[in-house]
Parts: structure tokens; sequence; C-alpha cells
């Protein structure tokens, strides 16, 4: 861990603690505890209280209007609620600074007037999947929220889910990982089969566009609020917009045809999806013209980054990452009619 980093954690674990325990100057509750620590999010909880410091090179306007979604009345029983707009004012140093009450932010809520490296935004704390027990895992209960939200109207006006552009990103970071090495060469075979809109380089197709949507699912963007039993709602809106309801569904779309997703799991997600009314796939029959190309996409994501990852950590790919990188060959020698969306 980086100085900077390690700076970074402890002034969120100081902002946490003071709004977790505004009027005691002492209290015997545990250290601030990292929930995660990387380059596009920093998160660490006291108490009741989360602090996550969002990416560097944010969008600020679209974070706030993303805040704002979370917070909208017709999300709640879906979102998680934030606690605050980000915060306005970083130290001299440049880490986000400890300070502010509690508040909701309005739709029309910006974050800060003064531009700070890393916006921070606080929200109350759920209790995460838990990864030890997979059988409990609440993939229907993640459709359900799906549906809904893919169901619900855009409350105000929205930047673009930023699935594809997410799906860039890992591939660039792989390149610049690996120059040259032999070994991106099926993801990348992978990506170039994928139809322009799903690289990212053009607007999604119109019968595809305009549904709001999360944006990067998988089980970890699930707690139970308040915790520790209470309902499952989405977390982590930094992707959301509006866009194709089908990139919701291609993570465990693209896990189950890896054999990484077992059978009866992938059933109990589509069946829920489709019993709650879910418009990303027809109500009966089959479901992979829509899930295709979001799901190939998601495999290639997933396959870039595990590259990227074994090359800073300087090891081969385990078992469960190789899978993803030889789906990326198969998906490269499919022949273009299955490759591509019609409607692109």
């Amino acid at each position: 861990m980086t100085t900077t980093e390690t700076s970074v954690v402890h002034d969120l674990g100081t902002l946490a603690h003071r709004l977790a325990h505004p009027t005691r100057t002492r209290c015997g509750c545990e250290p601030p505890q990292v929930l995660a620590d990387r380059p596009d999010g920093t998160v660490v909880r006291s108490g009741a209280i989360v602090a996550k410091a969002h990416a560097a090179d944010t969008d600020r306007e679209a974070l706030a209007a993303r805040i704002a979604l979370a917070a909208a009345p017709r999300l709640t029983g879906i979102l998680l609620p934030p606690l605050t707009a980000p915060e306005r004012s970083p130290t001299d140093s440049g880490h986000p600074e400890p300070s502010g009450t509690p508040r909701r932010p309005g739709p029309s809520e910006h974050p800060a007037s003064a531009p700070a490296p890393r916006p921070v935004t606080l929200w109350p704390f759920g209790a995460p999947v838990d990864p030890t027990d997979p059988e409990a895992a609440p993939w229907a209960e993640a459709a359900v929220l799906l549906a809904r939200l893919h169901r619900t109207e855009p409350p105000f006006r929205l930047p673009p889910m930023r699935g594809p552009a997410k799906a860039a990103r890992a591939v660039a970071r792989m390149r610049a990982a690996l120059p040259g090495d032999p070994a991106v060469l099926p993801v990348l075979a992978g990506w170039r089969a994928l139809p322009a809109w799903a690289r990212g380089e053009a607007p999604v197709p119109a019968r595809r566009a305009g549904f709001l949507c999360h944006g990067d699912l998988h089980l970890g963007q699930l707690v139970r609020h308040p915790a520790p039993d209470g309902p499952w709602l989405l977390i982590d809106v930094d992707d959301a917009g509006v866009g194709d309801p089908a990139w919701d569904l291609a993570r465990p779309a693209a896990w189950y045809a890896a054999g990484l997703l077992a059978p009866e799991d992938w059933s109990a997600f589509l069946d829920a999806y489709r019993s709650a009314g879910g418009p990303a796939v027809p109500p009966t029959g089959d479901p992979w013209p829509e899930l295709d190309v979001p799901a190939r996409a998601l495999t290639v994501q997933t396959a870039a980054l595990a590259l990227a990852k074994c090359a800073a950590e300087k090891r081969d790919p385990d078992e469960l990452e190789q899978l993803m990188i030889e789906s990326c060959a198969r998906i490269a020698t499919l022949p273009p009619e299955l490759a591509a969306d019609p409607a692109s």
C-alpha cells in the first residue's frame, strides 16, 4: 500500500468514525475497517457509517447525478440511499477531508465547488453477501431488484450506464500491463469480435437504450439494510445510468456459459427476473439473443482484468481465470452473424 493510499484510508476512517460518534470524544468501538482499497474506490467502515473515496478521474457532475439517483424516492427499496453528496473540501495534501454532517442530497445537487482529487461519499452500513456460504447467495433476490430497477422510469436526466466503457477500460489496462505479450491475443480477438456499441465505440442500439441500469452487477453489490437482517438492496451506483438492461444480467450469464455458475443458480436468477417483469429478456423462450453480446463483453472484461492482475502479481492465471481467457478464444471463432448484434 502506498503512502497516499494509507493516508486516504486513514482520513476516510477518521471521517466515518467522527460521523458514527458525533457526540463522543472517546469510545470503545473497533478501529475503522477497510472494505476496499483500489484506485477506483477506497471504502472504509466505522460502526454504522461507510465512507467511500471515488476514483480521482471521476466525472463529478455524473457522480452527483448517480448519488441523487440512489436518494430518489422512486428508488426506495431498490438502491441503498446515501447519507451525503460528495464531500466538498480536500485537505491541503489532496486527501479527503473528514468534515461535514450526514445529509441527503437533492437531485440537482452537484459535488465539490472546489475540485478534489477523490470525491468522497458517505453511506449507511449494510451487511454484505456471505462469501463462505455460496448456497445462500441471493441470486433470486438480486434478479428481482434488477427487474424493479429496469422497470423504473429514470427520475431525471442521467448519464449513460458505464458498462461498455468499463469493458474498454479493462482491455486498455491489459494492453498496458502486457505490451506485446501473446497471452493477450485471445482476449483481443474476443474483443474485436464484439459490435462497436459493446466496446463503447458507438451508441447503444435504440431498442436497447433508455432503461435504468446498475452497470456493474455482481453479488458484491448487494447488502442487507438495516444490517444484519434487513431487505437486500443494490449498492455502488458509480456505473449506473441509462442503457441496455441486458448488461446487468451479463456477468451471471457469462459465468454460467463458462461453467462458473451452477445451472440451478442461473435458472433461479433468470426465472426470478422474468417473474418480476424484467424487460431485458423476453418473458418466455430463449434469452440468449438479448444476453449474448453483453455476456461476451463481460467475458472479455473479466479475462482482461485477470491478465492485468496476473501481470501485476507476477503469476500465471489460476483455473477460473484461465476458463475466462479460453472463453474469449471461443468468442473469436464464432461466425460474424452470431458475434454481432443485427440492430447495431
